[in-house]
């Protein structure tokens, strides 16, 4: 059995998929990128900023779906240039101050919107 995940506090897909999908006690989260919700435009900045929306939209999902960034168990960041990971990483801390999940990070060679990161996730859900 599987849930479909939708929440209009992070941005709409912008393809066949969905946010998130809740099965067994695990929420698997697509992809996020730096795109504000509420405008539907891709966030201007450095990749710090972009990191910092990406991570709270990513926050909105994990919280729809009963899940909290403290549940976390995998994430996976993709990186349009390796050399951004340093910003990428001390914002990333800062969600994930303690008890940090398992992660991924990679260098890809495009990604959707030519946006600089990506972050997806894993994490269980209580109840």
């Amino acid at each position: 059995m599987r849930k479909i995940i939708s929440t209009e506090q992070a941005p709409k897909a912008i393809g066949p998929y969905s946010q998130a999908v809740v099965s067994n006690g695990i929420a698997y989260l697509s992809g996020q990128i730096p795109n504000d919700p509420v405008t539907g435009q891709l966030v201007e900045g450095d990749i710090a900023a972009q990191t910092e929306r990406v991570l709270q939209n990513l926050k909105a999902v994990l919280e729809a779906c009963g899940a909290s960034m403290e549940s976390v168990l995998k994430v996976s960041v993709f990186l349009k240039d390796m050399a951004d990971f340093p910003k990428m990483n001390e914002v990333y801390g800062r969600y994930f101050a303690s008890n940090p999940p398992a992660r991924s990070t990679v260098q890809a060679a495009r990604l959707p919107r030519d946006v600089s990161v990506e972050i997806d996730a894993i994490a269980s859900v209580s109840g």
